[in-house]
């Protein structure tokens, strides 16, 4: 019987450590009380089994809980409601770390497609490190939009896409939007030489976010940015496996609605395919530190079942300004997402 392995960080005090590790584990497997439970199959197979409890900090405990492959059946977002549902709801628990069984990571998904090299390739960059840029503040037309988007092409910006508050408003819907900034990217391309790409946020309904790919594909579209922690794991995966020939960026937006390290998501969207991980870089407006920041890029790239690497692309009130501290701190595979600030007047 092959067993996922969770890690948590558990707040409790020596006295009681053991059996809330306990509880934790009967929480996220059979969710009722063992006594009640009759089948001894799913006693043997099923109930989580702790394999390990390790002090780490004052009443801070590193906790390793056995938890049933089976209960998987190939979907990330069940694979996320048994490492860590109900015990969302918890204030004194987080998830920091998982390992998967090989039958189940295949099951879950092959990584990215693209990842970084492929977005290395598609915009002819072999060894700086990639740029990005965001098309902001919601609120303007598609017309304004792609005066922006047109501008930072011919500045050489490598991927331009839309704030992750763009979706389908009325003052620049989706189908307009893209037809506009496309059109401003291709004539900036045409003019420079450089292979420039325009990223749309699919947002919406599964359904909706098809649709609006086969939009983007009549355009010559193929990067997008999806927000996974609104629009559902399953349902990126599901854009994944279905759409290989577009590369997914991810952006964190709710993330970090629940405890889960950062790491530990970014780890989990580029088993299912995602591409490219934005993230809040450290000294910026989120307040994430530089281990964590680390360690997301580690997630992102590093060895992982034999995985390609996904690009690391650290965010969140960067500046141009700060571009060589951050190639000093990631290295050159990474994509530098500079947004609102690369919009600045020169007087500013």
């Amino acid at each position: 019987m092959s067993r996922i392995e969770a890690i948590y960080h558990l707040r409790s005090t020596s006295d009681a450590i053991a059996a809330r590790a306990e509880a934790l584990a009967i929480e996220q497997s059979v969710e009722m009380p063992v006594s009640a439970v009759r089948d001894s199959r799913i006693l043997a197979e099923i109930v989580g089994e702790i394999s390990n409890i390790k002090l780490i900090g004052e009443n801070l405990y590193r906790v390793v809980i056995g938890l049933a492959a089976d209960s998987i059946d190939g979907d990330s977002g069940q694979l996320l409601n048994m490492l860590f549902g109900n015990s969302s709801l918890h204030d004194d628990v987080s998830l920091q770390d998982f390992e998967l069984p090989a039958e189940t990571q295949r099951s879950i998904g092959d990584g990215p497609r693209l990842g970084l090299r492929g977005l290395r390739e598609r915009v002819g960059v072999r060894t700086r490190a990639l740029t990005c840029a965001a098309l902001k503040p919601q609120g303007l037309t598609e017309g304004k939009l792609a005066e922006i988007a047109e501008a930072l092409a011919r500045g050489g910006v490598d991927y331009i896409k839309d704030d992750h508050g763009l979706a389908n408003q009325r003052y620049s819907p989706f189908a307009t939007r893209i037809l506009a900034c496309a059109a401003a990217v291709r004539r900036a391309g045409d003019s420079t030489g450089h292979p420039t790409r325009y990223v749309p946020s699919l947002t919406g309904s599964l359904d909706q976010i098809r649709e609006r790919i086969a939009l983007m594909r009549n355009e010559g579209l193929d990067t997008a940015m999806l927000t996974p922690s609104i629009l559902g794991l399953s349902n990126a995966q599901a854009l994944a496996r279905d759409y290989p020939e577009i590369a997914f960026l991810s952006h964190p937006s709710f993330a970090g609605a629940v405890s889960i390290a950062p790491a530990c998501l970014a780890k989990l969207l580029r088993i299912i395919g995602i591409d490219g991980v934005i993230f809040p870089n450290h000294g910026g407006r989120f307040g994430y530190p530089a281990q964590a920041c680390k360690d997301i890029a580690y997630a992102a790239r590093g060895p992982l079942y034999g995985l390609a690497s996904a690009v690391a692309i650290p965010a969140g009130g960067m500046s141009v300004e700060r571009a060589p501290e951050m190639i000093d701190f990631y290295g050159r595979d990474v994509m530098l997402l500079i947004g609102g600030r690369c919009l600045r007047k020169e007087t500013d």
